[in-house]
């Protein structure tokens, strides 16, 4: 079990896909990526889903992800994604009141059972208390994480101005 924060986004995505029967039929399927932007988003999708996809397909929305972590299985049999919504309790010094703030996670997970187990997997590391107030299986088909990476420099790659003055001692 490992969690990610980040910035997450809800990518819609529409195409024909062919079926077990051999016929086209138009899909429309949900996909999570981790981008700081929306265009960066729309970017990472569009490179992700063409090496799935064989032909044309549409970005049809996105929309900001209201979670900011995501937990992953290590599990093979976990196939499905859970939106889960925790309730993070604390005392209110001054009045003594119990106050409740509600945060959400997407969870990876084979069952309902399986996710909350994960939730609590996760959670049990932590100091806070919380209430797990729902767990509803989405129609997420994968989560696409941040390909990071320090751009590789080329054999001659050279600021402008040196290869200026290469070109200038050459000539003179």
């Amino acid at each position: 079990m490992r969690s990610r924060t980040a910035i997450w986004f809800e990518c819609k995505i529409g195409y024909e896909k062919t079926m077990d029967d051999g016929l086209q039929k138009k899909v429309s399927e949900q996909y999570v990526v981790d981008a700081l932007s929306f265009t960066e988003a729309e970017a990472t999708i569009i490179e992700e889903m063409s090496s799935y996809i064989s032909g044309e397909f549409e970005v049809k929305d996105i929309k900001k992800a209201t979670y900011k972590e995501v937990f992953f299985s290590d599990a093979p049999a976990a196939d499905k994604w859970y939106k889960s919504k925790l309730q993070f309790i604390t005392i209110d010094e001054k009045s003594g009141k119990e106050k409740r703030s509600n945060v959400y996670y997407l969870v990876h997970g084979s069952s309902l059972k399986d996710a909350v187990k994960n939730i609590e997997e996760v959670m049990g590391t932590t100091m806070i208390d919380y209430v797990i107030s729902a767990v509803n299986e989405t129609q997420v088909m994968d989560v696409f994480e941040h390909k990071g990476g320090v751009k590789k420099t080329e054999k001659n790659d050279v600021p402008e101005y040196e290869q200026y003055e290469d070109v200038k001692e050459v000539e003179q």
